[in-house]
């Protein structure tokens, strides 16, 4: 016997959670299925959330002990830092948000089960739950939402201790004296710079010769030089090879311009990545297409091969962020609906959270370059700010890249402080087609540091006031 639903949305994560609020807004009987206790996929659980509690309270124990409080007439005694006490207050922001995600739940009617869900026909998803029962749920519509899965290389086993994953770095027992982190990606780098916060040495392992490739250039050889200053260690064009345990040490082998070398350390995190989280779904003994790197083919709806079956977020092609799934999520039980779901891809931020913070929407100069599209530049320094100056945190720049003909708004780039919070109204301006000059022409509070966007956007049409 089964259960029948308009809607059975496989993965809780950001994408899965919600797409079946959004359905069940619509009016949609929904199921949402997931194999963890807490919902909220990665994100909430050892993704996003535990990351940016860490980042957060790392810099404030950094600042401190090593920060410019002096500067601001504040002085401190002896530092001292509660690790324990550190974590928990991870884990309780953690539990206050997957809490909130059940809470959603049960207000908007969507009915949660726990366990694996396995596509066993069109339409029909079987939910292996503890215990070895299965239950059986039908609907018009299953959409797969099952989210990414840490990516490994070859010679390099994680043993869930010394040599682990980002979900084994959001949780270290004790401060590592050194860390070996392998991939300077988004996840290496906060990592990296939370644990060297904290006190420990950090060396970046990094396969590409470019740092921070999909980032404007400009921004990442700022990123590069500031992350260098904060002591992180970062070497750039060398092939791991393998890595070893033997009791608390680890070793890590690697390939530098022909020359093997090694690297010991107490631990090591793999940040190589993440791959789509297909394995067990069912989705290819049914049909499902999948491309050669297992990602899921969907068309422009997100549509798979198979009638009634969709896919979301981290699974399908296109950066792995949580709120790319979001949208995605909610356009997908939109179309599913018959309404007009939208993404604009060209208006989504990928940001790294470090500090200063890198952010970054549409296009890169490097893109516009190969491209050949004409563009103007504007770029405006936080250190000509007046509220980065009173904030002792003037590190950094705003970037705007307009069309050289029409002034349209084609890229919008920040390292800095709050560069998350900043990015917002770059998507805003690509999301509505703004120009250059819609910026310059619009009021920015004073003193803000959104300021320094109003004054990049002046500088694109060569007429900057505060430099």
């Amino acid at each position: 016997m089964s259960t029948t639903y308009d809607l059975i949305v496989i993965g809780a994560g950001p994408g899965g959670y919600v797409a079946a609020i959004r359905g069940a807004q619509l009016g949609m009987k929904v199921a949402c299925i997931d194999e963890n206790a807490e919902l909220g996929g990665t994100c909430l659980r050892v993704g996003c959330i535990p990351s940016k509690a860490l980042l957060e309270s790392s810099e404030r124990y950094y600042e401190a002990r090593k920060g410019s409080l002096a500067e601001h007439g504040i002085g401190v005694g002896e530092v001292t830092l509660d690790l324990a006490a550190l974590l928990a207050r991870k884990d309780k922001v953690v539990k206050q948000l997957t809490s909130g995600v059940a809470f959603l739940f049960k207000k908007n009617g969507v009915t949660p089960y726990r366990g694996r869900g396995r596509l066993v026909a069109s339409g029909r998803v079987e939910v292996s739950v503890a215990g070895g029962s299965t239950e059986t749920l039908e609907a018009k519509h299953v959409l797969i939402a099952t989210g990414s899965v840490p990516a490994t290389i070859p010679g390099v086993v994680l043993d869930g201790d010394r040599i682990g994953t980002s979900t084994e770095a959001l949780a270290y027992p004790t401060v590592p004296g050194h860390l070996i982190v392998i991939g300077a990606g988004y996840i290496g780098l906060e990592m990296g710079s939370v644990w060297a916060r904290l006190g420990s040495q950090v060396t970046v392992l990094e396969y590409l010769k470019e740092f921070l490739p999909a980032v404007d250039a400009e921004i990442a050889k700022l990123a590069q030089r500031a992350f260098t200053k904060q002591g992180l260690e970062l070497q750039l064009g060398v092939k791991v090879t393998g890595a070893s345990a033997q009791g608390e040490r680890v070793t890590v082998t690697y390939e530098d311009d022909g020359q093997q070398k090694s690297v010991e350390g107490d631990r090591v995190l793999v940040a190589t990545g993440r791959r789509p989280n297909t394995e067990g779904l069912g989705a290819r003994e049914l049909g499902v297409k999948l491309d050669k790197r297992g990602f899921i083919e969907v068309d422009e709806h997100y549509r798979t091969a198979v009638s009634g079956v969709w896919a979301i977020g981290d699974v399908i092609p296109g950066p792995m962020l949580a709120h790319k799934a979001e949208e995605e999520g909610v356009a997908a039980v939109e179309l599913m609906a018959g309404l007009p779901g939208h993404v604009n891809y060209d208006a989504i931020p990928g940001i790294i959270y470090t500090h200063p913070e890198v952010a970054g929407v549409g296009k890169t100069e490097q893109q516009l370059k190969s491209e050949g599209v004409p563009y103007k530049k504007g770029t405006f320094p936080f250190a000509a700010n007046g509220r980065a100056k009173a904030m002792a945190d003037t590190e950094g720049l705003v970037k705007i890249l307009a069309h050289a003909e029409t002034d349209r708004i084609l890229g919008f780039h920040v390292i800095g402080p709050h560069a998350s919070d900043l990015a917002a109204e770059g998507a805003v301006a690509i999301e509505f087609s703004a120009s250059a000059e819609d910026l310059a022409r619009s009021v920015h509070a004073h003193p803000t540091l959104s300021e320094v966007v109003k004054e990049a956007a002046l500088a694109a049409g060569g007429r900057v006031i505060h430099m």
